[in-house]
């Protein structure tokens, strides 16, 4: 039972993979601080989180889903 209240989302990367990431719902949709990757990259995520686009989060954000 994961993902229900939006702590975490997935992100699908531009290459096929998708990296889990923690949301801080107290930060603005720009500070690229409100995105924190913390779980490895897989190919299929979760049917009950949400999964965001690449596209969605800032520029700074970005760079560290390819940290994994």
């Amino acid at each position: 039972m994961g993902g229900k209240h939006g702590k975490y989302v997935y992100v699908a990367r531009k290459d096929g993979w998708y990296v889990k990431v923690r949301v801080f719902k107290n930060r603005g949709d720009d500070d690229p601080e409100k995105y924190l990757p913390v779980g490895p990259k897989v190919r299929e995520p979760p049917f009950t989180f949400q999964v965001l686009s690449e596209e969605d989060l800032p520029e700074e954000a970005r760079a560290k889903l390819y940290q994994f």
